[in-house]
């Protein structure tokens, strides 16, 4: 099962907006969107406060964790493992959250330490079964047809077709790489 280092302090997300009210005012209209919202949400708050107990109930014990960026900035794999060298001082605040079928974006960043960092949650039967992380990387979410075929960009030739695309990675001060999720 999974352990949360549980030595972490609750704290509220920035600018005194709930995880809650972040999630409702991006509502994207779709009750299975915003209730996968809600959960990933859910999901930080419990890592926040170092409610174990709660995490185990959100994430799948066999969860599949993708990561992209420095081994240095891999706080959520061992906030989730209970890695005794874990940073406990990091917390996740979500600043953007967006939901397409059961695939929830999730980015905000820590300019203190010049951290931007994107979550792309995968959520099955109400838990997240899949969490790709990529840090101090621009994300493009683009999707993909059942035929494997790429939706048409609604923004003109040239331009990637995109869904989502990653803004905070500009608050941190530093030229950062760019990838293309497809889903």
């Amino acid at each position: 099962m999974l352990a949360l280092f549980v030595e972490m302090q609750k704290i509220k997300p920035q600018r005194g907006i709930s995880f809650l009210e972040l999630a409702n005012s991006q509502a994207s209209g779709s009750d299975a969107d915003s209730s996968n919202k809600r959960l990933v949400l859910a999901l930080y708050d419990a890592l926040n406060s170092g409610d174990s107990d709660a995490v185990v109930k959100i994430v799948a014990a066999d969860l599949e964790w993708w990561f992209h960026g420095p081994p240095s900035h891999q706080f959520l794999m061992r906030m989730l493992t209970g890695d005794s060298a874990a940073d406990n001082s990091f917390r996740f605040l979500p600043q953007s959250i967006a939901a397409f079928g059961s695939t929830v974006i999730v980015e905000g960043c820590d300019t203190a330490r010049n951290i931007a960092w994107v979550h792309a949650c995968t959520v099955t039967d109400g838990i997240i079964t899949q969490i790709r992380e990529y840090f101090n990387t621009a994300l493009t979410v683009t999707r993909i047809h059942d035929s494997g075929e790429i939706v048409p960009a609604s923004s003109g030739a040239g331009r990637l077709p995109c869904v989502w695309e990653s803004s905070v990675s500009g608050r941190v001060g530093k030229s950062v790489p760019g990838l293309v999720l497809a889903i």
